[in-house]
């Protein structure tokens, strides 16, 4: 009796765990574009806007640039593999499609350490000496060897087969830990802005005004996106299964 009711319970378990791809996509989507909404307001709300003038309206662009480029279109070019249509249709269109956003996130991020860069040289202030600025430098140079590595492995027509088996589970490990050192990147950044612009009395971070919660409750969103973008990634069922694997047979015989 007990062993029949732990297996009841192990299924329903199951059964809640057991949401479908595209209602988790909708949800996901969503929740990317209301940080990136979110992050643009707080800059746009609290700081004062954007230029390219080297002022602090100059910064503004750096952590919308991030956001958008370093987490939210770089956990979409990390889910195309899990669609579904990409397991019975050709690779190809797909491998253009993961490299593209891949890339379009790469450039994102370069034109946000570039905005970030500007501002700092305009303003005489020192760059790379917070743990911030090592980290996010860090992971978008290991972004760069990422997509550098991904391109000549599996875009380009002279890469080996077995070159491709070899690194395909680095590449995707390294996937996961850019996401994540990413989302740390953004999280550290957000908080660390806070503590620079919120000195007046009245404004101090510790006295959590309006912008301290808005911009720590963006934090937070950030944080969820990411973990459920690396819990897509680890999920059995969703994972493109290999051509000769009986999954990808059954799948095959399904469609």
């Amino acid at each position: 009796a007990d062993s029949s009711l732990t297996r009841r319970c192990h299924h329903c378990s199951t059964a809640m765990l057991d949401v479908s791809f595209l209602p988790f996509c909708i949800f996901l989507g969503t929740l990317g574009f209301l940080c990136v909404a979110m992050v643009g307001t707080w800059c746009q709300h609290w700081r004062g806007g954007f230029s390219l003038d080297g002022s602090s309206q100059t910064f503004n662009w750096h952590p919308v640039l991030m956001v958008t480029g370093l987490v939210v279109l770089y956990g979409a070019a990390a889910l195309v593999y899990r669609i579904p249509n990409t397991w019975s249709s050709p690779k190809l269109p797909w491998k253009v499609l993961h490299g593209s956003l891949a890339l379009g996130a790469f450039i994102l991020t370069v034109l946000g350490l570039a905005a970030v860069f500007h501002f700092h040289n305009s303003q005489g202030t020192p760059n790379m000496y917070s743990l911030h600025s090592w980290m996010g430098l860090g992971t978008v140079l290991l972004f760069s060897c990422q997509w550098a590595a991904g391109f000549g492995a599996f875009l380009l027509p002279w890469g080996p087969a077995w070159l491709r088996a070899l690194y395909k589970p680095i590449h995707v490990f390294f996937g996961s830990t850019i996401l994540m050192l990413s989302v740390a990147s953004c999280v550290s950044g957000i908080n660390e802005k806070l503590f620079f612009s919120l000195k007046n009395g009245t404004m101090e971070y510790k006295l959590l005004p309006a912008e301290a919660v808005f911009a720590n409750t963006l934090g937070l969103l950030i944080l969820v996106f990411g973990v459920l973008v690396v819990a897509a990634l680890a999920r059995p069922s969703w994972k493109h299964p290999d051509s000769n694997s009986p999954d990808s047979r059954q799948v095959q015989d399904e469609l």
